[in-house]
């Protein structure tokens, strides 16, 4: 699948192989993945699997995280986007069968504004483009900028509960909700 998504500041393009050393960069270091279990990679081959695995969700659900390029330096600054969570081990809480929105920047390209940025950009392309009723988001309690993000986009808080030995925040937006928003 090929995605193309202008903002002011970004490019949000379907993310490739040659993402390669900036997956890498991202997911390996460990103040990124502060609140991402505190597991960190620490291989290329662990970035080309976490890549591969994206691939595979484009092919096989028609959707998946968005690479991240600033246009003012054409450089890959992570990822955004929706991704599609059928029930699997990775999913929340017994949650199955929603549409998330995610980001996750390199550390040098944080507070600027690139994440909620990039993730209004999607929600519009997840209400518009492809119909969704409903967007969710979820973040660690403790995680004060990302939950501080899903507010600032529009979701709205409506439970917490426990994962992975982590309290979680869930937040949702509904189309029409979106739709009264945007007018």
């Amino acid at each position: 699948m090929t995605f193309n998504i202008e903002t002011e500041r970004l490019l949000l393009r379907d993310i490739r192989l040659e993402d390669l050393d900036g997956m890498f960069a991202l997911d390996s270091n460990p103040n990124v993945h502060e609140y991402l279990g505190k597991k960190p990679i620490k291989t290329k081959a662990e970035a080309k699997q976490n890549i591969e695995k994206i691939l595979h969700q484009y092919k096989t659900l028609g959707i998946g995280r968005f690479a991240i390029i600033e246009k003012a330096s054409n450089q890959f600054i992570g990822w955004s986007g929706l991704k599609f969570n059928t029930g699997d081990k990775e999913s929340l809480d017994n949650k199955r069968d929603f549409y998330d929105v995610g980001y996750r920047l390199i550390e040098r390209f944080w507070n600027k504004g690139y994440a909620g940025e990039s993730a209004i950009a999607s929600l519009d392309y997840g209400f518009k483009t492809l119909k969704l009723d409903v967007i969710v988001g979820a973040a660690e309690t403790g995680n004060t900028a990302s939950n501080k993000i899903l507010k600032k986009i529009g979701l709205h808080y409506k439970e917490q509960f426990p994962f992975e030995s982590e309290m979680i925040n869930w937040y949702e937006l509904k189309k029409e909700e979106y739709a009264k928003r945007m007018s």
